[in-house]
């Protein structure tokens, strides 16, 4: 597993040094599935963005290993895949194959080479047959699964997904879910959904900016019910 390491860290928003939108934080991440819970606003997606360096930190240090996540951020994001919550976000290209090729792009192959090597990773998570499909007439679960297609299609160490599965149905929370807790990467979990939370090995609960709960997750769970109904 990396070592993921946040040094005194502070997040500011843009342009005003008055407003905190995470106090200082100092954590190291270690364990295979991390789970991060809270309210909205709470600061869990900014810690989520620290990680691959999508958000830069105002103090302190983010690290990954030994790669700062401002001063080394394109190693980082080689290393750190990040996951939006909503795929409309991350999908660009015109069609599913496409889209998963623009993801090879540092593979320097032949275009032709990528675009075979695209539709055999959308065959792995069954997309096979829509490799020529505009993702624009994907369904919801079908979008969130080539978002998340594209990204290891890089083959990072880490995941970090930002609540990918508030947008969908029962069902395909629970497909995508599961891909999740199946892979053999490092995954940290954004999410309002406390039964995946439970299914980490750590979780933190981030309320106001600061860390409110640090460990075990159905304890976590727990206090953050707790929490929200006072």
């Amino acid at each position: 597993m990396a070592q993921i390491v946040l040094d005194g860290v502070t997040v500011t928003a843009p342009g005003d040094d008055e407003t905190t939108i995470l106090g200082e934080t100092s954590l190291r991440l270690t364990e295979r599935r991390i789970a991060l819970i809270g309210g909205n606003g709470s600061g869990k997606s900014t810690l989520a963005r620290l990680l691959n360096g999508l958000t830069a930190p105002a103090t302190g240090s983010v690290r990954v290993d030994d790669l700062d996540t401002v001063r080394d951020g394109a190693a980082v994001r080689r290393r750190v895949g990040f996951v939006f919550t909503d795929p409309d976000s991350q999908l660009v290209m015109p069609t599913c194959a496409e889209d998963v090729a623009l993801s090879l792009r540092r593979t320097r192959l032949p275009k032709a080479e990528r675009r075979e090597r695209a539709v055999e990773i959308l065959g792995t998570y069954g997309l096979a047959h829509l490799a020529d499909v505009s993702v624009h007439s994907l369904s919801g679960g079908q979008k969130q699964l080539l978002a998340v297609a594209g990204v290891l299609a890089t083959d990072p160490d880490v995941i970090v997904a930002d609540e990918p599965t508030t947008l969908l149905d029962l069902h395909n929370t629970r497909r995508i879910a599961d891909l999740l807790f199946g892979l053999r990467q490092q995954v940290v979990l954004v999410t309002h959904d406390l039964e995946l939370a439970t299914r980490c090995d750590r979780a933190l609960v981030i309320a106001g900016g600061v860390i409110a709960f640090d460990g075990d997750p159905a304890e976590a769970a727990a206090s953050y019910r707790e929490s929200v109904s006072r």
